[in-house]
């Protein structure tokens, strides 16, 4: 057997074990390749190999990573990507790429029937678990809630619960869902080849009486996440899933 694909069943043999979780990183490619006694251009044949296996993502500047396991997000509750991929193992880390109160423009403020002048928070994060930067959203929180929440550490976090400290009860959203593809700008942001297959989600979130405090626009990618749906006689409960 090429002695890189030794190196390659013994990496996945302990992928598999569980000796790497998923979304752990591997150590690095030098002190990976020391080990073995090989060079770097036969670990890399290795690492291709689990690549091709979809047992490992390669992050360009970052690192190697086990691939994720199948996850479960419950549409049907009213809870952040955050707080249920948690609540499934996942390690998430949340990056607030700019966090400012502004005018609205004309199409948020027409949503949240808001007035033209009116000021809100626009809130950019970019969510990573499984060793990629899966999930960039984009919130605007109504007047005068917006305000009230511009210091606000949403590293540690969440939305929603940031509105429950501000007495703002939130009971329902609509959803839409449809498939696309990275633009430029998005793609340099989750470091991600342009095209890459992706899910958009635009949410608006409201009050008990109706009253729209949240609309939210998520990027999701397609190889990290996947819908599926439980179905009854009387009810349908949709459910997003992080997958490989």
């Amino acid at each position: 057997m090429a002695r890189y694909r030794a190196i390659a069943a013994d990496l996945a043999a302990k992928i598999r074990a569980g000796e790497y979780a998923p979304g752990a990183a591997l150590p690095p490619q030098r002190e990976l390749s020391a080990s073995y006694g090989v060079t770097l251009m036969t670990l890399r044949q290795a690492l291709r190999e689990l690549s091709d296996e979809a047992l490992i993502v390669q992050q360009p500047g970052r690192g190697t990573f086990v691939a994720s396991t199948p996850a479960s997000y419950q549409l049907g509750s009213l809870r952040s990507f955050t707080e249920d991929l948690r609540d499934q193992g996942y390690v998430v880390r949340t990056e607030v790429v700019s966090q400012s109160v502004r005018r609205l423009p004309a199409r948020v403020a027409a949503r949240l029937q808001a007035r033209a002048t009116d000021s809100g928070l626009r809130l950019e994060r970019v969510r990573e678990f499984g060793g990629r930067r899966a999930i960039h959203q984009v919130s605007w929180i109504a007047p005068p809630h917006g305000e009230r929440l511009r210091d606000k550490d949403f590293t540690t976090v969440s939305l929603y619960s940031a509105l429950s400290e501000l007495d703002v009860v939130v009971d329902r959203a609509a959803e839409t869902i449809r498939p696309d593809a990275l633009d430029d700008k998005l793609a340099r942001l989750l470091a991600e080849p342009v095209n890459t297959p992706v899910l958009v989600s635009e949410r608006t979130t409201s009050t008990p009486d109706g009253t729209i405090v949240v609309i939210d626009r998520a990027t999701i990618l397609g190889s990290m996440m996947h819908i599926s749906t439980e179905r009854a006689a009387d009810r349908l409960s949709l459910r997003w899933g992080a997958g490989s």
